[in-house]
C-alpha cells in the first residue's frame, strides 16, 4: 500500500517500506521481493505522467545513477550494513536541512553543475542497489530543480522505471535474490500495490504545489531518522 502511494506521488516514504520489509523478510531476500513491485508501480506511474516528463533532466542523471549501480552490484554486497546505513541516513538528513535552508533564502540559484547531478546520481545508483533507497536522493535533485508536482513526479517514475529495469539482470544472476520463491510472494502483494496507486492518485490531487514540497521534505527526513534507529 505504502509503494504504491509512493510511486503515484507521495514521494519520501521509501525508507519506511524498505524498513517493513527488511522485518518481515530480512535485509538481502527484501531487496529481491520488493524489485518487481517497484516496476509494477513505475510502468502505472509513467503511463499516468508522462506527458509531465521532462527528460533532459533524466538524461544528466542517469548515466551516474547507472555508475552508482554498478559499483553497489560488486562492492556494496560485502559492505558493513550497519555502517552504510548511519553514513546514508546522516547524508540523508543533512541534505534535507540544507534544502530547507536554501527555501528560506528569498534569492534562489538553482544548481545547473554537472557535479550537482553526478553525486547525487552516483549515491542514488549505489544506494537503489543496496537497499532500494535512492528516491532521497533523487527527491533532493529534482527538488533542487524547481520541478512542479507533475513534472517532478513523471520525470522521477521514468528515471527510476529505467534504473529499475537495469538493477533486475544483477539481482537476478549476481545476487540471486530474485527467484521463484521471492516472486511468489512479489505476486501475493501487486494487487494491494495497485490498491495504494490509486490512493496516491487522489491524494496527489488534493495537494497544493508548496504544500507537496514541503511534504516531499517531511517524508524525506522522517525516512532518513527511520533508517538511523532502525
Amino acid at each position: 500500500m505504502f509503494l504504491g502511494i509512493s510511486k503515484s506521488g507521495i514521494k519520501g516514504i521509501a525508507a519506511l517500506i524498505v524498513t517493513l520489509l527488511v522485518i518481515s523478510y530480512g535485509a538481502r531476500a527484501s531487496t529481491g521481493i520488493i524489485m518487481p513491485l517497484l516496476i509494477v508501480g513505475d510502468i502505472f506511474a509513467i503511463v499516468y505522467y508522462n506527458r509531465f516528463t521532462q527528460w533532459s533532466y533524466i538524461l544528466k542523471m542517469i548515466p551516474w545513477t547507472m555508475a552508482g549501480v554498478l559499483l553497489g552490484v560488486f562492492y556494496g554486497y560485502s559492505i558493513n550494513e550497519e555502517s552504510f546505513r548511519i553514513g546514508m541516513a546522516i547524508i540523508i538528513l543533512i541534505s534535507v536541512i540544507v534544502m530547507y535552508y536554501w527555501d528560506l533564502q528569498k534569492n534562489k540559484k538553482v544548481p545547473t553543475h554537472w557535479s550537482f547531478a553526478g553525486l547525487l546520481g552516483i549515491t542514488a545508483g549505489f544506494t537503489t542497489m543496496i537497499g532500494n533507497l535512492a528516491g532521497a536522493f533523487a527527491n533532493i535533485y529534482f527538488l533542487a530543480q524547481k520541478l512542479p508536482k507533475n513534472e517532478f513526479i513523471g520525470t522521477a517514475a521514468w528515471l527510476f522505471f529505467i534504473i529499475n529495469i537495469f538493477k533486475l539482470p544483477f539481482h537476478i544472476l549476481v545476487w540471486e535474490t530474485i527467484n521463484l520463491n521471492s516472486i511468489k510472494i512479489s505476486l501475493t502483494l501487486i494487487p494491494v500495490l495497485l490498491l495504494g496507486l490509486l490512493v496516491g492518485i487522489n491524494l496527489v490531487k488534493k495537494i497544493k504545489e508548496n504544500t507537496y514540497r514541503k511534504i516531499i521534505l517531511f517524508f524525506t527526513a522522517l525516512g532518513a531518522v527511520i533508517i538511523f534507529f532502525n
